[in-house]
């Protein structure tokens, strides 16, 4: 072997390296908050002074021993799934309208989303919660998950806007002509191929939800009804933090190869 090429093999080898020490070191500094959290979380006892077993998981078995975390989960999860479940559904359409449509009506929406979304939460909590109050869905998972929707609606009409803008109108057009109606097209070619921006979007709003302490607090009492963000403040377990945390990171390594543009360029190949 040449030594040219055993020299730019040992650089490569030394740039990969030295990649993969920065990564570690900016992972370590950015997730120094939780490193108290987590070891507490793993250290014998219990919520409330009580005593738990003695091990390396003693912590995280007196958190599911002594509190409903897996009630608290369950609520998270069903409320977080289901908004971004129909929030993606209504803003898909909707982006789609935007991104192709023209005309003062869509100009008008465009600017009534982003008012919407420029709003901070704090100021609609107080009138949503008399609204709910008085259709009886204040301390209610179903009213929750509504107002997580339209929380999220507006910012995820913005991200899947920008997605279909990447998508060319020369796609849906060739659709058009091998007898796609304007809905077949959009199933079939818009939304495959701004699938990436779905999956941000979506986790987006996942994110959005499962971490929102301020409107569960105003709107949730019952505590059998809690999400774990009201739940962690209730029982003060450090346990409860992997119960949070988990679920994302999971989230984002299942997704993580989704995240791809490869799909349009490939399909302008020939065109």
């Amino acid at each position: 072997m040449p030594a040219a090429s055993v020299r730019r093999g040992a650089r490569s080898a030394a740039s990969s390296a030295g990649r993969l020490v920065a990564i570690a070191v900016i992972c370590a500094l950015v997730t120094v908050p939780l490193w108290p959290v987590l070891t507490a979380a793993f250290l014998p006892g219990a919520p409330g002074g009580r005593q738990g077993g003695g091990g390396p998981l003693a912590g995280i078995i007196a958190t599911f021993t002594f509190t409903p975390a897996l009630t608290w989960l369950g609520n998270s999860l069903l409320v977080a799934t289901t908004t971004t479940a129909v929030a993606i559904v209504i803003a898909a359409p909707a982006a789609y309208a935007l991104s192709r449509g023209r005309g003062r009506l869509v100009a008008a929406f465009s600017l009534v989303l982003f008012v919407v979304q420029s709003l901070p939460v704090v100021v609609l909590v107080i009138p949503l919660f008399v609204l709910f109050a008085g259709a009886g869905l204040v301390d209610s998972l179903g009213g929750l998950t509504i107002i997580y929707i339209g929380l999220s609606v507006a910012v995820a009409v913005w991200m899947l806007t920008a997605a279909v803008d990447t998508v060319p109108v020369r796609l849906e057009e060739s659709a058009w002509l091998d007898g796609c109606s304007v809905l077949g097209s959009f199933v079939r070619v818009v939304l495959p191929s701004c699938w990436p921006g779905i999956v941000s979007t979506a986790i987006y709003c996942f994110l959005l939800t499962w971490n929102d302490y301020l409107v569960a607090l105003v709107f949730i009492k019952s505590n059998a009804l809690y999400t774990l963000p009201i739940g962690l403040q209730a029982a003060r377990t450090p346990g409860l933090v992997l119960v949070i945390v988990i679920p994302p990171l999971l989230i984002f390594g299942l997704l993580n190869r989704y995240f791809s543009v490869g799909g349009i360029a490939g399909s302008l190949a020939d065109r």
